[in-house]
């Protein structure tokens, strides 16, 4: 039980480390936001939204998924306590990431025409693809910064990365929205990777890594394993990329860019705010998913202390979010972008079984196993896409939530019996009840808000989601030492502050 406590205890510190620093993260995006409603409207959030969706597609063909993938090759080179490995392995990853990064800056540049007719129907922005193509290069040279500060364990340099790119974007986007309007959404998108990729050089130079001097030549073929699970992974990410933009078009088509600002808006509440919790977990889960891989009955262990730990910490936030989803988007946003509140109570609901399925996909690519992630994510984003299609055509922004939720309910069931004919993979016991408890507060939160009226839909609710609360606490306090934890999380978040 020792151990299994000390596994939990790790679990939620890498959590907390993460999630402490991206509190403020999304404190600084609440900011943004707020002036980016404003500032630009609904209309100005679907251009910008465009832009980074066609920015994203480009970047899921030519990455090669080396910013999931390389992360196996510098954890296991970490793992065996050689530095010259290490050296190579970096020195493998930088050559790489500066080769896919260019040539997604170069397709972006000569395709510009193409993109600004698929994306919005005319060449009207044409030159403002030109100009973002620059970051393509950017993003990806600091991916494969953030693949070495992942790999090496260095989660601290990578908070602050995370968080002083976040601040710098505020620092920077406003200014440019508000003395420029919407001409002033490709100059922040542009300066704004800048910044990131600065800082995550910055912080990447402070770990001590030998040099090794490899070609490009060479780095293509000492990284072909890199870039064939990579290629593998990018596939699979360029087809949920593909689902994605082809949902923003369809909706731009039908309803209009304002209502692609508020699809946006809505998916970012939940995509920023409570994505965050699963970005704070990968980054510790996967390293450690690789290292017992091997080991089925190690995995499965690892695995369902994930997902108990997931829900724990998910379930009363998204309870929060279905019973004061106004009060949220009227704070992130303004009185125009309510019209996305069913959507996003509807998909808080899908979240549950978004993170149940959270950490049985992440055993395919501990495994290696890329082909049976590509075609198990192909499956996947073909049904999510005809549901999202569907549901916008039946029931608008509203039926996009519902669309999420059976999504997300299907995939659950799809990675749970091929996790379990692969790999042996089953649910405890105990992740069986949290879930089974929390979905159900979860479900009452929502029945609540929809069957009465404020404030009585606010006092029940405010109740359930306490419920909900109290469960999650008592939980992680059966796991760990919760006040022992909680002091070492702090003095580890004071000591490594930003300065």
């Amino acid at each position: 039980m020792t151990g299994r406590k000390s596994s939990y205890r790790q679990i939620i510190k890498s959590t907390s480390l993460f999630g402490s620093t991206q509190v403020i993260t999304i404190l600084i995006s609440i900011i943004r936001s707020k002036f980016i409603a404003v500032l630009l409207g609904p209309g100005g959030m679907g251009i910008a939204g465009l832009i980074n969706a066609t920015l994203k597609l480009i970047e899921g063909f030519s990455g090669f998924g080396l910013g999931t993938s390389a992360v196996k090759d510098v954890a296991a080179a970490h793992a065996s306590g050689d530095g010259a490995q290490v050296s190579h392995a970096v020195g493998v990853l930088r050559r790489l990431v500066w080769i896919t990064g260019l040539l997604g800056a170069v397709l972006t540049f000569f395709m510009s025409p193409l993109l600004s007719q698929l994306t919005f129907g005319n060449h009207d922005y044409a030159g403002a693809f030109r100009w973002v193509s620059v970051t393509l290069l950017f993003n990806q040279v600091s991916v494969g910064q953030g693949v070495v500060l992942r790999g090496l364990r260095r989660l601290q340099f990578l908070a602050k990365a995370s968080l002083l790119g976040s601040l710098a974007g505020l620092l920077v986007s406003v200014p440019l929205y508000y003395f420029h309007g919407l001409k002033g959404i490709v100059p922040a998108i542009i300066v704004s990777s800048l910044l990131s990729l600065i800082l995550t050089t910055y912080f990447s130079a402070k770990v001590k890594i030998g040099e090794t001097a490899i070609s490009f030549k060479k780095a293509l073929w000492e990284g072909k394993e890199m870039i064939r699970l990579g290629f593998m992974l990018s596939l699979s990410g360029l087809i949920a990329l593909g689902a994605s933009y082809i949902v923003r078009i369809f909706i731009s088509i039908r309803g209009g860019v304002d209502q692609v600002g508020l699809y946006n808006a809505g998916f970012a509440i939940l995509n920023t705010y409570v994505g965050m919790i699963f970005t704070s977990m990968a980054t510790d889960y996967f390293p450690r998913l690789s290292g017992v891989a091997s080991n089925n009955s190690a995995a499965r262990e690892l695995m369902n202390e994930q997902s108990e730990t997931g829900i724990l910490i998910l379930a009363p936030v998204l309870s929060a979010f279905m019973v004061f989803v106004n009060w949220i988007v009227l704070i992130l946003y303004s009185s125009k972008f309510t019209a996305v509140n069913e959507m996003v109570q509807w998909a808080a609901l899908g979240i549950y079984f978004k993170s149940a399925s959270f950490s049985m996909g992440y055993i395919f690519l501990a495994k290696g196993a890329s082909k049976l992630f590509m075609w198990n994510e192909l499956a996947a984003n073909s049904y999510i896409l005809a549901f999202n299609l569907i549901g916008y055509t039946l029931a608008g922004l509203e039926g996009l939530g519902i669309s999420f939720l059976a999504g997300y309910f299907v995939y659950f069931l799809q990675m749970f019996l091929v996790s379990k004919a692969k790999y042996e993979f089953r649910f405890s016991p105990a992740f069986i009840k949290i879930f089974l408890i929390q979905l159900s507060l979860g479900a009452a939160c929502f029945t609540a808000v929809k069957a009465l009226q404020p404030p009585f839909s606010y006092i029940v609710g405010t109740i359930i989601v306490m419920a909900s609360l109290g469960f999650s606490y008592y939980g992680i306090r059966e796991r760990i030492d919760l006040k022992a934890a909680v002091w070492e999380i702090k003095g580890r978040l004071s000591k490594n502050q930003p300065r």
